[in-house]
């Protein structure tokens, strides 16, 4: 719930803000999921904290608690207890080359918004990623590229637009797809669209693409349930914890995205401020 804030799908990438992990593409669903699994912060009476009330960057905020509040209901019946059956019952390996079939899915969507951000550099690497996971590695099974020296990041169209300046807008709660706002869930649409697996026909890869979602949100879950456990069981307001955090984290990200240097292979496509 955490890496694509707490990514998707990464959110979660579902803590990147304790934990520097994976999601994009379509882990931006599955992010969300996470992020949206959570509690309805509320006060014993069952009304929201007024002093965690934000009118300015949450102004739907009954309405994102309501949602918020199904959200979890879902994770608690569901993704909770299937994350938690991953964990105890699959063995290490296999989850890990679970992990690495759906990042390397979200490879060709990493490298279209590193093009777009103006990370050429980067979007080479994850060319190459591509090109070694899918063939060496067994078509992602096993990351081969990390072991020679091409680490996995994220970039994702959420990250783009506010690279070329377009605002988050206020926070909203989606429906399953849990924290976000009107830039972050136009990216999210962007970012599903680019999964390969849409653009192959028949049967067998609709069934593929379903499973890898699946995959996606129970591999996104089981990698942050100590996490999300504790946040729950600590945080007097899980609702306002979860919108700070997601916030934090985009911030981060977006942030250092911006920060890149050019030795990584920069081309600058940002506006230059009208004042």
């Amino acid at each position: 719930m955490t890496q694509r804030i707490l990514s998707r799908p990464g959110y979660a990438g579902g803590l990147r803000v304790y934990r520097d992990g994976a999601t994009r593409a379509a882990s931006a669903a599955a992010l969300g999921i996470l992020l949206g699994c959570s509690a309805c912060a509320a006060t014993p009476g069952g009304s929201p904290t007024a002093v965690n009330a934000d009118p300015d960057n949450d102004p739907a905020e009954p309405v994102n608690r309501a949602i918020f509040k199904a959200n979890l209901a879902a994770d608690h019946a569901v993704l909770h207890p299937v994350a938690q059956a991953y964990v105890d019952h699959v063995p290490r390996p296999v989850r890990e080359g679970v992990h690495n079939v759906v990042q390397n899915l979200q490879e060709p969507a990493t490298v279209v918004n590193d093009l777009l951000q103006g990370h050429v550099g980067e979007a080479w690497q994850s060319v190459r990623r591509l090109a070694v996971n899918t063939t060496v590695g067994a078509g992602g099974v096993v990351d081969v590229a990390k072991m020679w020296g091409l680490p996995p990041h994220s970039a994702d169209f959420g990250e783009t637009l506010a690279i070329w300046g377009v605002h988050e807008g206020p926070f909203v709660e989606l429906p399953l797809l849990g924290p976000s706002n009107p830039r972050d869930a136009v990216g999210t649409v962007v970012d599903l669209a680019l999964n390969p697996l849409s653009y192959v026909g028949g049967a067998p890869a609709t069934y593929a693409s379903v499973a890898a979602g699946g995959a996606n949100v129970v591999d996104a879950r089981a990698r942050h349930l100590k996490d999300l456990d504790e946040l729950e069981r600590n945080s007097l307001d899980y609702y306002a914890e979860l919108r700070s955090v997601y916030r934090q984290h985009r911030d981060a990200q977006i942030a250092a995205a911006k920060a890149k240097q050019p030795a990584q292979g920069h081309v600058d496509i940002t506006f230059p401020n009208d004042k």
